[in-house]
C-alpha cells in the first residue's frame, strides 16, 4: 500500500481531528491516497469510547493551571495523554475488503470489515512501533490481553525517574487507540513517548489501567534519539509492516 506522509508539527487536537475527518472522506471517495499524519499535540487528555470520568484525577483548577484541554472522542480505549515530546501518528488507511461473493451486507458491491481485520490492524500498528524501537536500540513487545507497546521490567529498571517499585514492572511506552469508519478508513492511531513531560500522566489513570507504569525513550536512554530520528524509523517500519 502506498501512502502519503504529512508532518504537521505541533497542532491543536481539534484541528487534527477535523483534518482526519476531511482526509478520510477524501480517501473513501478516491480523491486522496492513504495518508499518515505525524504530529505533536499541546497538552490534552482524550477519552475514548470506553472512557470513564473517574479516571481523570485532577480537578478543574489543576487542569486550568497546567493548560490541559479535554476531549471525548470516537476512538477505542479509555483516557490517554498527548503533549509535546510525544510522537503521535494517525494512519488514515482504507481497510475494507470485498466479501467473497462481491456483495456486502447492504447490497451489491458493498464492502464489509471483518472483526479480524480490525484486530489485525491494531496488531500491525503495535508491530510497527516494536520494529521502529528495535532499530533505535530498544527491545519492546506486546502484552497478552492489552493494547499498546511495552518494555519489560529488566529494560524499565534503567529508568532513573521511576519509583523503585515501578521499575520491577513492564512499562507502557506507546498507546494505541483507533476507529474504523463506515467506509472502512482508519482514524486515530498511536502515541509514542519520546521525551514528553511525564508528570502529566499523574493526572489520569492512563487507559484505565491502575498501577501500570508509563515510560518514555528519554527514561531509557542516556541520550534519547531526536524526534526526527524517531519519525524516520517509524516511517521505515510502517513501510515494512504495511508493505508500502
Amino acid at each position: 500500500m502506498r501512502f502519503e506522509i504529512l508532518d504537521l508539527g505541533l497542532i491543536e487536537y481539534k484541528q487534527a481531528w477535523k483534518l482526519q475527518d476531511q482526509y478520510a472522506t477524501e480517501i473513501a471517495e478516491g480523491k486522496r491516497q492513504p495518508t499518515l499524519l505525524l504530529l505533536e499535540h499541546p497538552h490534552v487528555y482524550t477519552f475514548g469510547r470506553r472512557g470513564r470520568q473517574e479516571n481523570l484525577l485532577w480537578g478543574e483548577s489543576q487542569l486550568k493551571e497546567k493548560g490541559i484541554a479535554i476531549h471525548w472522542v470516537d476512538r477505542g480505549g479509555d483516557v490517554t495523554y498527548h503533549g509535546p515530546g510525544q510522537l503521535v501518528g494517525y494512519p488514515l488507511f482504507p481497510l475494507t475488503l470485498p466479501s467473497p461473493s462481491g456483495r456486502g451486507a447492504g447490497g451489491e458491491g458493498e464492502a464489509h470489515i471483518p472483526q479480524a481485520d480490525y484486530v489485525g490492524y491494531v496488531r500491525k500498528l503495535e508491530q510497527t512501533i516494536i520494529t521502529a524501537l528495535a532499530r533505535l536500540g530498544l527491545v519492546a513487545g506486546q502484552r497478552s490481553g492489552l493494547t499498546g507497546v511495552w518494555v519489560q521490567a529488566d529494560v524499565h529498571s534503567r529508568c532513573p525517574r521511576c519509583k523503585p517499585e515501578d521499575r520491577k514492572k513492564p512499562a507502557k511506552i506507546a498507546a494505541i487507540g483507533v476507529k474504523v469508519d463506515a467506509h472502512g478508513v482508519s482514524r486515530h492511531g498511536f502515541a509514542l513517548n519520546v521525551n514528553p513531560d511525564m508528570a502529566f500522566w499523574d493526572g489520569i489513570i492512563a487507559c484505565g489501567l491502575q498501577d501500570e507504569p508509563i515510560a518514555s525513550l528519554a527514561d531509557l536512554f542516556p541520550e534519547p534519539p531526536s524526534m526526527e530520528r524517531v519519525k524516520q524509523e517509524v516511517i521505515r517500519a510502517l513501510d515494512q509492516v504495511f508493505g508500502r
